[in-house]
C-alpha cells in the first residue's frame, strides 16, 4: 500500500501567497529583547523562535552573500 501525499487546496493557495510577498523581519535588538523575555519566562518555544528568527535576521540568505 503507498503512501501518497495529498495536497489541499488551501496549503497550494498559502503557499503561493507567501512566495509572492516578502515578510520583513523585526529589528535585531528587538527580536533580542523578545529571545530574553521568554527565556525570563522560561517559554521553550518562545525562545526557540525568537532564535531561529534572530539568525534569519542576521544573516544573508543562501546565495546572497
Amino acid at each position: 500500500m503507498s503512501r501518497s501525499r495529498i495536497a489541499r487546496p488551501t496549503e497550494v493557495a498559502a503557499l503561493r501567497a507567501v512566495a509572492r510577498s516578502a515578510r520583513p523581519l523585526p529589528p535585531v535588538p528587538a527580536l533580542l529583547a523578545a529571545l530574553l523575555e521568554a527565556n525570563e519566562r522560561r517559554n521553550r518555544e518562545g525562545v526557540q523562535l525568537c532564535a531561529h528568527r534572530v539568525v534569519r535576521a542576521s544573516e544573508p540568505e543562501v546565495g546572497e552573500a
